[in-house]
Protein backbone atom coordinates (compact mmCIF):
# COMPACT_ATOMS: atom_id res chain seq x y z
CA UNK A 1 0.00 0.00 0.00
CA UNK A 2 1.56 3.45 -1.22
CA UNK A 3 0.01 5.35 1.50
CA UNK A 4 0.71 3.39 4.07
CA UNK A 5 4.73 3.20 3.58
CA UNK A 6 4.97 7.19 2.91
CA UNK A 7 2.73 7.26 6.44
CA UNK A 8 5.19 5.21 7.48
CA UNK A 9 8.42 7.13 6.79
CA UNK A 10 7.03 10.12 8.21
CA UNK A 11 6.42 8.91 11.04
CA UNK A 12 10.20 7.47 10.95
CA UNK A 13 11.36 10.75 10.64
CA UNK A 14 9.72 12.06 13.49
CA UNK A 15 11.55 9.31 15.23
CA UNK A 16 14.70 10.21 13.96
CA UNK A 17 15.63 7.72 11.87
CA UNK A 18 18.26 9.00 9.22
CA UNK A 19 17.41 7.28 5.83
CA UNK A 20 13.43 6.36 4.79
CA UNK A 21 13.40 4.05 2.02
CA UNK A 22 9.74 3.49 0.59
CA UNK A 23 8.36 0.84 -1.48
CA UNK A 24 5.76 2.23 -4.18
CA UNK A 25 3.76 1.30 -6.90
CA UNK A 26 2.39 4.70 -8.72
CA UNK A 27 5.12 6.53 -10.93
CA UNK A 28 3.08 9.79 -9.67
CA UNK A 29 5.35 9.49 -6.23
CA UNK A 30 9.24 10.48 -6.74
CA UNK A 31 8.61 12.93 -9.68
CA UNK A 32 10.07 16.20 -9.35
CA UNK A 33 6.66 18.14 -10.91
CA UNK A 34 4.97 15.85 -8.00
CA UNK A 35 2.78 17.99 -5.88
CA UNK A 36 4.39 16.38 -3.14
CA UNK A 37 7.57 15.28 -3.45
CA UNK A 38 10.25 13.34 -1.86
CA UNK A 39 11.10 16.18 0.38
CA UNK A 40 7.95 16.72 1.82
CA UNK A 41 7.19 13.23 2.34
CA UNK A 42 10.46 12.83 4.31
CA UNK A 43 11.63 9.64 1.66
CA UNK A 44 15.15 9.65 1.06
CA UNK A 45 14.73 6.89 -2.06
CA UNK A 46 11.32 5.89 -3.40
CA UNK A 47 11.39 2.17 -5.23
CA UNK A 48 9.46 1.85 -7.97
CA UNK A 49 9.71 -2.37 -8.25
CA UNK A 50 7.58 -2.96 -11.31
CA UNK A 51 9.67 0.97 -13.61
CA UNK A 52 12.96 -1.37 -12.50
CA UNK A 53 11.84 -4.62 -13.92
CA UNK A 54 10.21 -2.47 -16.77
CA UNK A 55 12.98 -0.65 -17.87
CA UNK A 56 15.70 -3.93 -16.91
CA UNK A 57 13.58 -5.63 -19.93
CA UNK A 58 13.73 -2.68 -22.42
CA UNK A 59 17.44 -2.82 -21.69
CA UNK A 60 17.54 -6.12 -22.25
CA UNK A 61 15.27 -5.61 -25.87
CA UNK A 62 17.58 -3.44 -27.44
CA UNK A 63 20.65 -4.91 -26.60
CA UNK A 64 22.25 -6.58 -30.16
CA UNK A 65 23.95 -9.40 -29.02
CA UNK A 66 24.10 -12.58 -26.48
CA UNK A 67 21.61 -13.21 -23.63
CA UNK A 68 22.35 -10.57 -21.39
CA UNK A 69 24.68 -7.95 -21.37
CA UNK A 70 25.28 -5.72 -17.81
CA UNK A 71 27.84 -2.69 -17.82
CA UNK A 72 29.01 -1.76 -15.01
CA UNK A 73 32.19 0.76 -13.84
CA UNK A 74 30.36 3.55 -16.05
CA UNK A 75 30.03 1.41 -19.04
CA UNK A 76 33.99 0.55 -19.14
CA UNK A 77 33.34 -2.93 -18.32
CA UNK A 78 30.47 -5.08 -19.38
CA UNK A 79 29.34 -8.96 -18.90
CA UNK A 80 28.19 -10.89 -21.76
CA UNK A 81 26.28 -14.15 -20.92
CA UNK A 82 25.86 -16.56 -23.92
CA UNK A 83 25.55 -20.19 -24.31
CA UNK A 84 27.89 -22.47 -25.66
CA UNK A 85 27.23 -24.55 -28.36
CA UNK A 86 28.50 -27.91 -29.56
CA UNK A 87 30.75 -26.49 -32.11
CA UNK A 88 32.20 -23.37 -30.02
CA UNK A 89 35.59 -23.19 -29.88
CA UNK A 90 35.80 -22.34 -26.14
CA UNK A 91 33.84 -25.88 -25.50
CA UNK A 92 36.16 -28.91 -23.77
CA UNK A 93 38.71 -26.18 -23.07
CA UNK A 94 39.79 -25.74 -19.64
CA UNK A 95 39.52 -21.48 -18.57
CA UNK A 96 43.54 -21.25 -18.46
CA UNK A 97 43.58 -22.65 -21.98
CA UNK A 98 41.73 -20.01 -23.12
CA UNK A 99 42.65 -17.72 -21.33
CA UNK A 100 46.23 -18.49 -23.10
CA UNK A 101 44.64 -18.37 -26.47
CA UNK A 102 43.19 -15.15 -26.13
CA UNK A 103 46.24 -13.33 -23.79
CA UNK A 104 45.79 -10.57 -26.46
CA UNK A 105 41.85 -9.44 -24.85
CA UNK A 106 41.41 -8.07 -21.53
CA UNK A 107 38.28 -10.34 -20.38
CA UNK A 108 37.40 -13.24 -17.53
CA UNK A 109 34.59 -15.68 -17.67
CA UNK A 110 32.95 -14.68 -13.98
CA UNK A 111 30.50 -17.40 -13.62
CA UNK A 112 29.38 -20.83 -15.38
CA UNK A 113 25.86 -21.83 -15.15
CA UNK A 114 25.62 -25.52 -15.54
CA UNK A 115 21.82 -27.13 -15.36
CA UNK A 116 20.11 -25.43 -12.18
CA UNK A 117 23.94 -24.73 -10.57
CA UNK A 118 25.97 -21.44 -10.54
CA UNK A 119 29.55 -21.94 -10.91
CA UNK A 120 32.25 -19.83 -9.70
CA UNK A 121 35.06 -21.00 -11.96
CA UNK A 122 38.40 -21.41 -11.53
CA UNK A 123 41.62 -21.54 -14.40
CA UNK A 124 41.32 -25.45 -13.86
CA UNK A 125 36.90 -25.67 -15.01
CA UNK A 126 36.34 -26.93 -18.07
CA UNK A 127 33.40 -25.36 -20.17
CA UNK A 128 30.92 -27.66 -21.60
CA UNK A 129 28.24 -27.64 -24.54
CA UNK A 130 25.14 -26.11 -23.36
CA UNK A 131 27.10 -24.31 -20.45
CA UNK A 132 25.93 -20.39 -20.16
CA UNK A 133 28.77 -18.77 -19.36
CA UNK A 134 29.29 -15.01 -18.00
CA UNK A 135 32.70 -13.38 -19.69
CA UNK A 136 33.60 -9.86 -18.19
CA UNK A 137 35.23 -7.41 -20.31
CA UNK A 138 36.49 -4.17 -21.18
CA UNK A 139 33.96 -2.63 -23.47
CA UNK A 140 36.59 -2.14 -26.33
CA UNK A 141 37.37 -5.50 -26.21
CA UNK A 142 33.56 -7.45 -26.15
CA UNK A 143 32.88 -6.94 -30.18
CA UNK A 144 36.46 -9.54 -30.45
CA UNK A 145 35.28 -11.72 -27.63
CA UNK A 146 32.01 -11.84 -29.38
CA UNK A 147 33.27 -13.12 -32.22
CA UNK A 148 35.45 -15.39 -29.96
CA UNK A 149 32.55 -17.15 -28.39
CA UNK A 150 30.71 -16.95 -31.88
CA UNK A 151 27.72 -14.74 -30.75
CA UNK A 152 25.99 -12.92 -33.37
CA UNK A 153 24.80 -9.18 -33.21
CA UNK A 154 21.26 -8.51 -34.33
CA UNK A 155 18.54 -5.85 -33.33
CA UNK A 156 14.98 -6.97 -32.55
CA UNK A 157 12.59 -5.64 -34.37
CA UNK A 158 8.98 -6.87 -33.15
CA UNK A 159 8.51 -8.07 -29.45
CA UNK A 160 5.36 -10.11 -28.25
CA UNK A 161 4.57 -9.53 -24.36
CA UNK A 162 2.06 -12.07 -22.60
CA UNK A 163 0.27 -9.38 -19.48
CA UNK A 164 -0.87 -6.31 -19.56
CA UNK A 165 -0.03 -5.52 -15.68
CA UNK A 166 2.31 -2.71 -14.24
CA UNK A 167 5.15 -3.98 -16.28
CA UNK A 168 3.95 -5.55 -19.44
CA UNK A 169 2.20 -1.98 -20.02
CA UNK A 170 5.15 -0.09 -18.92
CA UNK A 171 7.56 -2.21 -21.08
CA UNK A 172 4.96 -1.61 -24.22
CA UNK A 173 4.96 2.00 -23.55
CA UNK A 174 8.62 2.59 -22.83
CA UNK A 175 9.21 0.68 -26.52
CA UNK A 176 7.37 3.46 -28.35
CA UNK A 177 7.48 3.37 -32.20
CA UNK A 178 11.18 1.97 -31.86
CA UNK A 179 10.09 -1.80 -32.29
CA UNK A 180 6.71 -3.18 -33.01
CA UNK A 181 4.83 -4.43 -30.28
CA UNK A 182 1.94 -7.14 -29.94
CA UNK A 183 0.61 -7.64 -26.24
CA UNK A 184 -1.81 -10.04 -25.31
CA UNK A 185 -3.97 -10.03 -22.17
CA UNK A 186 -6.61 -12.49 -20.92
CA UNK A 187 -8.50 -10.11 -19.03
CA UNK A 188 -11.40 -8.41 -21.87
CA UNK A 189 -11.73 -5.40 -20.04
CA UNK A 190 -7.82 -4.66 -19.85
CA UNK A 191 -7.53 -5.90 -23.21
CA UNK A 192 -9.96 -2.93 -23.60
CA UNK A 193 -8.80 -0.26 -21.61
CA UNK A 194 -4.63 -0.96 -22.95
CA UNK A 195 -6.27 -0.52 -26.77
CA UNK A 196 -6.81 2.87 -25.93
CA UNK A 197 -4.44 3.93 -23.79
CA UNK A 198 -1.26 1.87 -25.67
CA UNK A 199 -1.18 4.05 -29.39
CA UNK A 200 1.43 2.56 -30.39
CA UNK A 201 1.09 -1.09 -29.37
CA UNK A 202 -1.28 -4.22 -31.08
CA UNK A 203 -3.29 -5.16 -28.02
CA UNK A 204 -4.95 -8.44 -28.22
CA UNK A 205 -7.73 -10.08 -26.04
CA UNK A 206 -6.61 -14.11 -25.27
CA UNK A 207 -5.09 -16.71 -23.35
CA UNK A 208 -1.23 -16.42 -23.84
CA UNK A 209 -0.79 -19.64 -22.49
CA UNK A 210 -2.66 -21.78 -25.42
CA UNK A 211 0.06 -22.44 -28.73
CA UNK A 212 -2.98 -22.19 -30.71
CA UNK A 213 -3.60 -17.82 -29.88
CA UNK A 214 0.37 -17.23 -29.66
CA UNK A 215 0.46 -18.55 -33.47
CA UNK A 216 -2.53 -16.60 -34.57
CA UNK A 217 -1.41 -13.62 -33.19
CA UNK A 218 2.11 -14.05 -34.62
CA UNK A 219 4.83 -15.15 -32.45
CA UNK A 220 6.45 -16.99 -35.31
CA UNK A 221 7.67 -13.36 -36.82
CA UNK A 222 8.56 -12.41 -33.29
CA UNK A 223 12.17 -11.65 -32.39
CA UNK A 224 11.88 -11.69 -28.71
CA UNK A 225 8.15 -12.71 -26.31
CA UNK A 226 8.12 -11.22 -22.66
CA UNK A 227 5.88 -12.82 -19.87
CA UNK A 228 4.86 -10.50 -17.35
CA UNK A 229 2.21 -11.66 -16.04
CA UNK A 230 1.56 -11.88 -12.29
CA UNK A 231 1.51 -15.95 -12.59
CA UNK A 232 5.18 -17.33 -12.35
CA UNK A 233 3.70 -20.55 -13.09
CA UNK A 234 1.99 -19.07 -16.97
CA UNK A 235 5.36 -16.82 -17.18
CA UNK A 236 7.66 -20.02 -17.17
CA UNK A 237 5.61 -22.85 -18.76
CA UNK A 238 4.43 -19.79 -21.93
CA UNK A 239 8.47 -18.95 -21.95
CA UNK A 240 9.17 -22.56 -22.98
CA UNK A 241 6.13 -22.94 -25.21
CA UNK A 242 6.90 -20.19 -27.15
CA UNK A 243 10.82 -20.48 -27.37
CA UNK A 244 9.92 -23.91 -28.55
CA UNK A 245 7.75 -22.31 -31.55
CA UNK A 246 10.07 -19.53 -32.24
CA UNK A 247 13.27 -21.76 -32.75
CA UNK A 248 11.23 -24.56 -34.24
CA UNK A 249 10.32 -22.62 -36.95
CA UNK A 250 13.85 -20.46 -37.51
CA UNK A 251 15.86 -23.77 -36.42
CA UNK A 252 18.15 -23.31 -39.52
CA UNK A 253 18.65 -19.88 -39.12
CA UNK A 254 20.65 -19.40 -36.23
CA UNK A 255 20.86 -15.66 -35.79
CA UNK A 256 16.56 -15.50 -36.53
CA UNK A 257 16.17 -17.25 -33.06
CA UNK A 258 13.88 -16.11 -30.92
CA UNK A 259 14.65 -14.58 -27.30
CA UNK A 260 12.60 -14.89 -24.30
CA UNK A 261 12.34 -12.86 -21.26
CA UNK A 262 10.21 -13.74 -18.27
CA UNK A 263 9.30 -12.38 -14.89
CA UNK A 264 9.70 -14.88 -12.32
CA UNK A 265 8.43 -12.98 -8.75
CA UNK A 266 9.47 -16.70 -6.74
CA UNK A 267 13.12 -16.32 -6.26
CA UNK A 268 12.86 -20.28 -5.91
CA UNK A 269 11.58 -20.41 -9.33
CA UNK A 270 14.48 -18.43 -11.18
CA UNK A 271 16.92 -20.77 -11.57
CA UNK A 272 13.89 -23.07 -13.28
CA UNK A 273 12.99 -20.45 -15.83
CA UNK A 274 16.26 -19.57 -16.42
CA UNK A 275 17.46 -23.73 -17.15
CA UNK A 276 14.05 -24.44 -18.91
CA UNK A 277 12.72 -22.09 -21.47
CA UNK A 278 13.83 -18.11 -20.52
CA UNK A 279 16.73 -16.72 -21.41
CA UNK A 280 16.63 -14.21 -19.01
CA UNK A 281 14.42 -14.67 -15.58
CA UNK A 282 13.92 -11.24 -13.68
CA UNK A 283 12.59 -10.84 -10.26
CA UNK A 284 11.24 -7.17 -9.09
CA UNK A 285 12.80 -8.03 -5.45
CA UNK A 286 16.09 -8.52 -6.38
CA UNK A 287 15.75 -5.45 -8.59
CA UNK A 288 14.78 -3.79 -6.04
CA UNK A 289 17.23 -4.92 -3.33
CA UNK A 290 19.88 -4.18 -5.55
CA UNK A 291 18.82 -0.45 -5.54
CA UNK A 292 18.23 -0.58 -2.13
CA UNK A 293 21.85 -1.60 -1.53
CA UNK A 294 23.60 0.57 -3.65
CA UNK A 295 21.54 3.48 -1.82
CA UNK A 296 22.87 2.26 1.61
CA UNK A 297 25.80 1.42 1.43
CA UNK A 298 26.84 4.27 -0.78
CA UNK A 299 30.73 4.89 -0.72
CA UNK A 300 31.35 1.54 0.15
CA UNK A 301 30.11 -0.46 -3.17
CA UNK A 302 29.96 1.47 -5.94
CA UNK A 303 27.41 -0.75 -7.66
CA UNK A 304 25.78 -4.20 -7.30
CA UNK A 305 24.37 -6.02 -10.60
CA UNK A 306 22.73 -9.19 -10.11
CA UNK A 307 23.09 -12.02 -12.82
CA UNK A 308 19.61 -12.70 -13.63
CA UNK A 309 18.09 -16.15 -12.82
CA UNK A 310 21.30 -17.25 -11.33
CA UNK A 311 23.20 -17.15 -8.03
CA UNK A 312 26.05 -14.82 -8.87
CA UNK A 313 26.50 -11.19 -7.80
CA UNK A 314 28.78 -8.73 -9.27
CA UNK A 315 29.82 -5.76 -7.48
CA UNK A 316 32.33 -2.72 -7.80
CA UNK A 317 33.68 -1.38 -4.65
CA UNK A 318 36.73 0.32 -3.51
CA UNK A 319 39.29 -1.27 -1.31
CA UNK A 320 39.77 0.10 2.37
CA UNK A 321 43.09 1.10 3.91
CA UNK A 322 44.08 -2.09 5.68
CA UNK A 323 41.13 -4.74 4.17
CA UNK A 324 42.34 -8.36 4.14
CA UNK A 325 42.15 -8.19 -0.05
CA UNK A 326 44.93 -5.78 0.50
CA UNK A 327 47.80 -7.71 2.64
CA UNK A 328 48.29 -10.17 0.57
CA UNK A 329 48.22 -10.94 -3.09
CA UNK A 330 44.93 -12.70 -4.61
CA UNK A 331 46.72 -16.26 -5.01
CA UNK A 332 47.40 -16.13 -1.15
CA UNK A 333 43.77 -14.90 0.21
CA UNK A 334 42.03 -16.89 -3.05
CA UNK A 335 41.96 -20.15 -0.55
CA UNK A 336 39.14 -19.00 1.65
CA UNK A 337 36.52 -17.94 -1.23
CA UNK A 338 37.32 -20.82 -3.71
CA UNK A 339 34.43 -21.46 -5.82
CA UNK A 340 32.31 -18.70 -3.68
CA UNK A 341 34.42 -15.37 -4.72
CA UNK A 342 36.22 -14.44 -7.85
CA UNK A 343 38.23 -10.65 -7.98
CA UNK A 344 37.74 -10.05 -11.75
CA UNK A 345 39.41 -6.65 -13.10
CA UNK A 346 40.77 -3.95 -11.14
CA UNK A 347 41.37 -0.37 -11.90
CA UNK A 348 44.87 0.89 -12.11
CA UNK A 349 47.15 3.22 -14.05
CA UNK A 350 44.08 4.85 -15.53
CA UNK A 351 42.49 1.77 -17.06
CA UNK A 352 41.15 -2.05 -15.83
CA UNK A 353 43.10 -4.96 -15.82
CA UNK A 354 42.35 -8.41 -15.38
CA UNK A 355 43.20 -9.80 -11.99
CA UNK A 356 45.12 -12.73 -11.83
CA UNK A 357 46.79 -15.07 -9.21
CA UNK A 358 49.66 -12.47 -8.87
CA UNK A 359 47.80 -9.30 -8.78
CA UNK A 360 48.09 -7.38 -5.22
CA UNK A 361 44.98 -5.48 -4.35
CA UNK A 362 46.07 -1.76 -3.26
CA UNK A 363 44.14 0.27 -0.72
CA UNK A 364 41.87 3.31 -2.64
CA UNK A 365 41.49 0.73 -5.29
CA UNK A 366 38.51 0.30 -7.52
CA UNK A 367 38.22 -3.34 -7.93
CA UNK A 368 35.03 -5.51 -9.38
CA UNK A 369 34.43 -9.27 -8.13
CA UNK A 370 31.57 -12.04 -8.44
CA UNK A 371 30.67 -13.59 -5.66
CA UNK A 372 27.27 -16.15 -5.29
CA UNK A 373 24.40 -13.85 -3.89
CA UNK A 374 25.08 -15.78 -0.37
CA UNK A 375 28.68 -14.47 -0.12
CA UNK A 376 28.04 -11.00 -0.65
CA UNK A 377 28.48 -10.70 3.15
CA UNK A 378 32.13 -12.20 3.19
CA UNK A 379 33.08 -9.53 -0.10
CA UNK A 380 32.35 -6.79 2.46
CA UNK A 381 34.81 -8.29 5.06
CA UNK A 382 37.45 -8.93 2.42
CA UNK A 383 37.15 -5.22 0.64
CA UNK A 384 35.53 -3.41 4.00
CA UNK A 385 36.49 -4.45 7.03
Amino acid sequence: NDAVNMLSSMIADRFGIQRKIARVRSMEFGKKDSILNAQDLKVDLFIHPEELAAQEIVRLIKRTAGNEILEIANGQIQVMATRIPEKSPLAYKKLKEISQIYGGLTFRVIAVARGITTIIPGGDHEILPQDQIFIMASTKDLPRLMEMAGVKQHRRHRVMILGGGLVGCRVAELLGKSVKVKLIEKDEQRAEELSYALKNTEVLHGDGSDANVLESAGILDMDTFVTATGENETNIMSSLLAKHLMNTQNSDVQEKQGKTISLVNKEAYLVLAATSGSDIALNKKILAGNEILKFIRRGEMLSVAHLHGFDAEVVELVAAANSPITRKSLSKVAPSFKGNIIVGSVFRDGKWETAVGDTHIHAGERVITVCTSLHLKDVRKLFLA
